[in-house]
């Protein structure tokens, strides 16, 4: 392995992470819907549990309500019986075939309790880059040992690997951020 797959390898990572990072903060609960909300929540389909988006479409109605439709006839009781179930605090509606999912509005200690969380989520997205920086930078200091790359190949390579660290840091923190001012708003 050269200094270069190295760099290219915890680049990569450090996008996955971000990505991961990403998909993390869709999960938490802001004042308007989000159909991401119930990605989570499984239902009880011909006795196996699978994800709500297998068994319905999810959809928003307006910026305070989700739709859920059924792609079958019987699920309405069991997908309105998971989404009552999980720790969302979600009360579904339904309304022939179709669930309404509204959304309750957050008092403001919510609100803190859910930038709370976005912020320990941005804290584990940053130790997992800074994970990645080290075994790259271990990686690195290994070919030298072995004396497969030499010391200023080593320094510069820690330079960018600190580089990809510090782009994808401010990255996370523009999200969390983001996602504060989204939790707050009302």
């Amino acid at each position: 392995m050269t200094i270069a797959d190295i760099k290219k390898t915890a680049e990569t990572k450090m996008d996955q992470s971000i990505a991961a990072f990403k998909n993390n903060l869709q999960k938490i609960r802001t004042g308007r819907a989000n159909p991401a909300l119930l990605d989570s929540i499984q239902v009880e389909y011909y006795g196996s549990m699978v994800p709500l988006s297998q068994v319905a479409n999810v959809t928003l109605l307006d910026s305070r309500t989700i739709s859920v439709q059924p792609w079958e006839k019987g699920m309405g009781a069991k997908i309105e019986k998971a989404i009552r179930e999980s720790d969302l605090g979600l009360n579904p509606a339904s309304m022939g075939e179709l669930i309404r999912v509204p959304m309750p509005p957050m008092s403001e200690e919510r609100r803190k309790e859910m930038t709370k969380l976005a912020r320990n989520e941005g804290e584990s997205a940053k130790i997992a880059v800074r994970n990645l920086r080290r075994d790259a930078n271990e990686s690195v200091k290994k070919l030298v040992k072995d004396k497969l790359a030499s010391e200023d190949d080593q320094k510069r390579a820690e330079t960018d690997v600190q580089k990809f660290t510090d782009k994808h840091i401010a990255e996370i923190d523009t999200l969390v951020a983001a996602k504060e001012q989204e939790i707050m708003a009302v």
